[in-house]
């Protein structure tokens, strides 16, 4: 999947001084991914993918990225829409 196809379509900043710094929503060709969150971790900022809560009390990602290069690609467009 090109870079050129995959849009940030909304980010809901958190305000707070919270780990939780937004909600992003991108748009991968015509299908829309909601629920990405922008995490403050002790490494920094990094994307964290929509995860559902199992019958278990586990979290799921919903939504993840297939290979590293993909998952990089969405992070550095996630975060660099974030930082504008």
């Amino acid at each position: 999947m090109e870079q050129d196809t995959i849009q940030v379509s909304r980010i809901y900043r958190v305000s707070g001084d919270s780990k939780l710094k937004a909600f992003v929503d991108v748009s991968l060709g015509g299908i829309v991914v909601k629920g990405l969150r922008i995490v403050n971790g002790s490494n920094g900022l990094f994307v964290s993918m929509p995860q559902h809560q199992g019958k278990d009390g586990k979290w799921y990602s919903t939504v993840y990225p297939t290979t590293k290069d993909m998952q990089k690609q969405l992070s550095d467009l996630v975060l660099e829409a974030y930082q504008e």
